[in-house]
């Protein structure tokens, strides 16, 4: 299922988009700001929901489904609005569906099965066992059926571990050294087993059991059928292109997919170099995209990605430099003083040292341009 997000707030697209994404068997085709480059795109593309919002600059929500409905389009609407006053208006254009913000992914996964109900969208082409899994600010596996519910965190670990090894077999040895390296060898074997009966336990209500692999002394993985976020993220970043006329909505959403480091609250010991690994990679594309916000004026998104690493590391000076930049051209003076003077304090007191010369040398600069202004 092809689904479209219209909603003037950017901040919706990250809480829709995030939801949305662990539904089985639907896909984000475009996420929008108002409704007129909406109904341009749907002229052209194909598009089989629409989630949209009622309270909208130019065009409302109301008057895109009314025009909807003249071009003789059978496109499922559903609403999704912070007023509760316009259910009537809503259900008066045919919408499929009112949700009242704030959204919960239960209300929202009714919504969609309700469309796949009603329009009887044909999936006999997908896989029956098809399902994915987050490892970004967390880790959980979804199938059709829900979440996977794992019997003990330990097989939960294991399951990720192997997840990171793309279905490639990894040996007893190997994973004992990395996952019980202070059990005596006898007991990791004994306790290894019995996790991985676990973990085909956890993944059998799913139709998922057969996906565990085991030989005399190696475990794996078949992910075939899998959608893993961090190999998605990787793949469109390298896929992403920059000459595009939609290459900053696109970008948006494949940023969208890093929703925090690798794994969350559960960092295992032996996934640091992961987690380090996609926190430089998603950093190194919000500072590269940064610039291009500046320049369409997008300095509320921009800040609120700078935000975002910022507080992974918030002694990283290039952020820093960005953010004041992006304050600065915000003509926010305020913030644009407190953020430099709650980084010095930073500084001093976790490394009892000042910012560079080079960072002082810009504050003046702009403070002095700001003072002008």
């Amino acid at each position: 299922m092809k689904v479209l997000i219209i909603d003037d707030e950017k901040a919706m697209h990250l809480v829709m988009s995030k939801m949305l994404g662990k539904i089985p068997d639907l896909e984000i085709v475009g996420m929008f700001q108002d409704s007129l480059r909406a109904f341009s795109y749907i002229e052209t593309h194909s598009v089989d929901l629409v989630f949209v919002d009622i309270s909208m600059p130019k065009e409302n929500g109301l008057d895109f489904a009314k025009r909807m409905a003249e071009s003789d389009r059978d496109l499922p609407i559903i609403f999704v609005t912070s007023h509760k006053d316009y259910a009537m208006d809503a259900f008066d254009v045919y919408a499929l569906d009112y949700i009242v913000k704030p959204v919960s992914f239960e209300r929202l996964e009714k919504s969609v099965n309700r469309a796949r109900a009603i329009h009887h969208y044909d999936y006999s082409d997908k896989k029956e066992d098809t399902f994915f899994i987050y490892c970004f600010g967390g880790i959980e596996v979804r199938s059709s059926m829900g979440p996977v519910k794992w019997i003990s965190r330990k097989s939960e670990e294991v399951f990720a571990y192997l997840v990171m090894h793309h279905g490639r077999m990894v040996s007893r040895e190997r994973i004992i050294e990395d996952i019980f390296p202070e059990m005596p060898r006898k007991n990791a074997v004994t306790y290894l087993n019995t996790v991985i009966y676990q973990i085909r336990k956890s993944l059998d209500p799913h139709g998922l059991k057969a996906i565990v692999h085991s030989n005399k002394d190696h475990y794996g993985l078949d992910l075939e059928n899998a959608t893993i976020d961090f190999v998605e993220l990787e793949n469109k970043l390298l896929t992403l292109d920059e000459t595009s006329p939609e290459y900053m909505e696109e970008a948006l959403r494949i940023e969208e997919v890093y929703i925090g480091p690798l794994f969350g609250e559960r960092a295992f010991l032996w996934s640091f170099s992961d987690i380090e690994r996609f926190h430089r990679l998603h950093g190194t594309f919000v500072k590269k995209l940064v610039p291009e916000l500046l320049k369409n004026k997008e300095h509320n998104t921009a800040i609120s990605l700078l935000k975002k690493i910022w507080s992974y590391n918030e002694l990283d000076e290039e952020v820093v430099e960005l953010l004041l930049h992006s304050y600065a051209s915000k003509m926010d003076r305020v913030a644009f003083i407190e953020l430099f003077e709650q980084y010095t304090g930073m500084m001093k007191i976790e490394l009892g040292t000042s910012p560079s010369k080079e960072l002082v040398g810009y504050y003046s600069e702009q403070l002095r341009e700001l003072n002008r202004k």
